[in-house]
């Protein structure tokens, strides 16, 4: 696996902090995203809710409309369109008209959901949203790739034999990827031969058995794993020593407000029940401890964090696991200014990066 090289792409969550305008994180994200196409990244990610200051995109493709003609060479990725909440006939044309605009640049990322918050509100049972996933998904590559589609389905379906305007202009479609981390998500999946996107609050151990389960199922299913992309999605800070990782790591925890972030409204919860909705048993206890892990967890077992050499080992190590693709997340909930955030993707651009090109 270590022989393929290593693609870097940032995340962006476009979240709110206490006195931000939502145009005043539009206007920082789109600065540092430009940066990047300047420093080499392979692509970015923008992530979809609602509802709430957790991240102002409510749609996806909006935003990467505008950021296709704001660069040239980044690929666009979609970290994650929550399936359930959308006509799946609207995300492949959508998706189609984006890839079109930015001269086939889209990766579909795309997932199931998990915020009860974004479910209730648009009329939608959480309990519901790995059927409704699996409808979507089959029907946006359907649309992708068919002429007179056809779909009846329990909960989406075609009117009638449906032939999409405007298609994609990748080929045979833009690569997907599927946020999957619990073990029988990822082995559905694999024997369908679509790539997994790793959660970032896994730790280290889980995604590695995430990517070997995936490998071996996939492989078992005669899927050509060669030319599949895992991608790996990782908080990660580097800083010229140890030291001042460690510190860093520090000043930005008593700076976050970790209950804006975990809390019920986030949690997979069905509010009838207050039970875990089904489905999301494997990931409850994380929402509802609050989300708290020492800084002894994130450094040993979560996060890409260190100095230069630490770090270019972290990144090794998630490549050894069958990874070819690091999903950097430098700090989505962290109110950095936006100087200090162009410093530290321009060091990390700088010593890391160039140890797997």
């Amino acid at each position: 696996m270590a022989d393929r090289p290593m693609k870097f792409s940032t995340f962006h969550l476009f979240h709110q902090n206490a006195g931000q305008s939502a145009r005043e994180v539009y206007d920082y994200q789109i600065e540092v995203i430009e940066l990047l196409e300047e420093l080499g990244f392979d692509g970015v990610w923008v992530a979809e809710h609602h509802f709430r200051d957790y991240g102002v995109v409510p749609n996806i493709f909006t935003m990467l409309a505008h950021l296709a003609a704001r660069t040239e060479r980044l690929r666009l990725g979609t970290g994650i369109v929550v399936l359930p909440l959308h006509n799946p006939i609207h995300v492949a044309e959508e998706a189609a008209m984006v890839d079109l605009l930015s001269g086939g640049r889209l990766e579909l990322g795309v997932g199931r959901g998990y915020q009860s918050v974004e479910f209730e509100n648009f009329g939608l049972d959480l309990g519901e949203a790995r059927d409704r996933f699996n409808e979507c998904l089959d029907m946006v590559v359907g649309l992708w790739t068919q002429d007179g589609y056809e779909y009846k389905g329990r909960y989406y379906g075609t009117g009638r034999p449906l032939t999409l305007t405007p298609r994609p202009l990748q080929k045979p479609h833009p690569p997907l990827h599927v946020a999957a981390i619990s073990p029988e998500t990822v082995e559905i999946y694999a024997a369908r031969g679509l790539p997994i996107l790793a959660d970032p609050a896994a730790p280290f151990r889980k995604i590695a058995k995430a990517a070997q389960t995936w490998h071996a199922v996939a492989a078992a299913n005669g899927v050509d794993t060669a030319e599949a992309e895992l991608v790996a999605s990782r908080i990660v800070y580097v800083a010229p020593t140890i030291e001042q990782a460690r510190a860093d790591q520090a000043r930005f925890e008593a700076a976050f407000d970790r209950s804006r972030i975990f809390n019920a409204q986030s949690a997979p919860i069905d509010s009838r029940t207050g039970e875990a909705a089904k489905g999301f048993e494997y990931y409850q206890n994380r929402y509802l401890k609050g989300g708290a892990v020492d800084s002894e967890f994130r450094w040993e077992q979560l996060e890409v964090i260190g100095d230069p050499e630490r770090v270019i080992g972290q990144i090794k190590m998630i490549q050894e696991m069958g990874y070819s693709h690091l999903m950097c997340d430098f700090g989505s909930t962290r109110p950095m200014p936006v100087e200090e955030m162009k410093k530290v993707l321009r060091f990390f651009a700088a010593e890391v990066m160039p140890a797997f090109r």
